[in-house]
């Protein structure tokens, strides 16, 4: 556990016991302070009473009185598209609030890390898509390559759950835009900015609200090194910000979409080929295309993603291409389930919006496309043409809508258990059957987790 720092004596309200709710309260004790819990979900709080913490409803501005600050859970809005009632009435209060992530930025650095020769560094990873298997890969590749690491965040461990980092180690987070939105203190040593596509707009109001969101990790703190996707006008506009020029190399960009050979430091891939280059000079290149558990385009902007973090952590590219070599990929993010008859199985239920959607599409010649659910704003119609698609097996309560959306031959299956097995009734040899639903899965399971497992388990039948 790593203690909130500085907030010793002070009443510190609470407000989501979940995961990150929970992790925040026990730190907040362990540093001194005194935290004053609440969530409305009665069995969230019975979870909670055998830690012994004060619970207080915080309906009242009474109840804010001598609290000093209001610590929120990720999932609960605090401006769009409506305050939480608790949020307008601490900040109607005058009382600040922050997040876990803050607390961590706060808390992490101590007086002994003046005894270290190395101090422990943190890389924080957003954007859209990408940030889960970028995050994993960088923990992975520096696992591997014996350095002390970590990986917390919006996967793996609570920030605050984690031990304290010593000699040489490295925290990897992946932030949410959730998370960087309302973090008091945000202070990575380097920075990851993925890519950036619609996604969670309403809590965000709109798209400049959700570019702003993630820019806060970049704009906040200031980190000695800034990993930037360039291949949408938000990336090259963030990182035409953060750079004094062309050849800064405080700044590494990226691309996957058109080679990247300037004065500064660059990572791109294209064809399958990796290739890092330094004041207009390659100095490095990966084959990717043989890398099973790195499959499509997406992955390879993945891939660069994790190789410029490791490069600014001074890890040798040969060491890197190892990593790479053996990831194994994450659960439900182009996750290979099986192969039978020369049909292979493809779990993708990360692939919640269009544009992840999409890329997942795209990294195989021949899909049987097991698709929908709840529907994000702006629909589907960017895939109403997808070239890859042999046809689409359409899920979830709103399946008909859907499928009138797609110009692919689609047949409205409603569950997975039916999609999934239409799908390999069909299925020729090549084909590969993906689960990729471009949608939430609210409709039907409670979280794309549950949907990617229910996935799995139909397709064990025919493995």
């Amino acid at each position: 556990m790593i203690p909130v720092r500085g907030m010793q004596g002070q009443q510190v309200a609470v407000l989501g016991l979940g995961r990150s709710g929970l992790s925040a309260a026990r730190a907040l004790a362990a540093g001194g302070a005194t935290p004053l819990c609440w969530d409305d979900n009665p069995d969230a709080r019975t979870r909670a009473e055998t830690d012994g913490f004060t619970f207080r409803p915080l309906k009242t501005p009474a109840d804010f009185e001598g609290v000093t600050r209001l610590i929120v859970s990720p999932g609960i809005p605090h401006l769009y598209p409506a305050p939480n009632p608790v949020v307008a009435k601490a900040l109607a209060a005058g009382v600040p609030i922050d997040n876990d992530i803050g607390l961590f930025f706060q808390s992490l650095a101590t007086g002994a890390w003046n005894r270290l020769d190395v101090t422990p560094r943190v890389v924080a990873v957003t954007g859209s898509n990408g940030k889960s298997t970028t995050s994993a890969l960088i923990h992975h590749i520096l696992s591997q390559a014996d350095r002390p690491c970590q990986l917390a965040g919006n996967i793996g461990r609570g920030v605050l759950d984690l031990d304290p980092p010593g000699e040489g180690a490295v925290v990897v987070l992946e932030l949410s835009s959730y998370q960087t939105e309302l973090a008091r203190s945000l202070t990575p040593d380097v920075a990851v900015f993925t890519n950036l596509s619609p996604d969670h707009l309403d809590r965000h109001g709109g798209m400049g609200g959700y570019f702003a969101a993630k820019r806060r990790l970049f704009a906040e703190g200031g980190p000695d090194r800034a990993i930037i996707g360039v291949d949408e006008p938000e990336g090259q506009f963030l990182a035409g910000q953060l750079a004094e020029g062309p050849g800064d190399a405080r700044v590494i960009r990226l691309s996957v979409t058109h080679k990247l050979t300037g004065p500064g430091w660059q990572v791109s891939a294209r064809k399958g080929f990796l290739s890092e280059y330094r004041k207009s000079r390659q100095i490095a290149s990966i084959d990717l295309r043989g890398i099973a558990g790195l499959p499509g385009v997406h992955n390879h902007q993945n891939a660069c993603a994790a190789y410029a973090a490791c490069r600014s952590l001074g890890i040798a590219p040969k060491l890197i291409e190892a990593g790479l070599h053996s990831f194994d990929g994450l659960a439900h993010r182009s996750q290979l389930v099986g192969e039978r008859d020369g049909v292979r199985f493809v779990n993708d239920s990360k692939a919640t919006n269009v544009d992840a959607a999409a890329k997942a599409l795209a990294a195989f010649p021949r899909v049987r496309w097991i698709c929908g659910g709840l529907e994000k704003e702006g629909g589907v119609a960017a895939l109403a043409h997808v070239a890859s698609v042999v046809k689409a097996y359409v899920i979830g309560r709103e399946a008909a809508g859907f499928a009138l959306q797609l110009t692919a031959p689609s047949e409205v299956c409603g569950t997975m258990e039916t999609a999934v097995a239409r799908a390999v009734a069909e299925a020729e040899p090549g084909d590969v059957i993906l689960l990729a639903p471009a949608a939430a899965s609210f409709d039907q399971y409670d979280n794309f987790e549950r949907r990617g497992d229910d996935f799995v388990a139909q397709v064990q039948k025919y493995l």
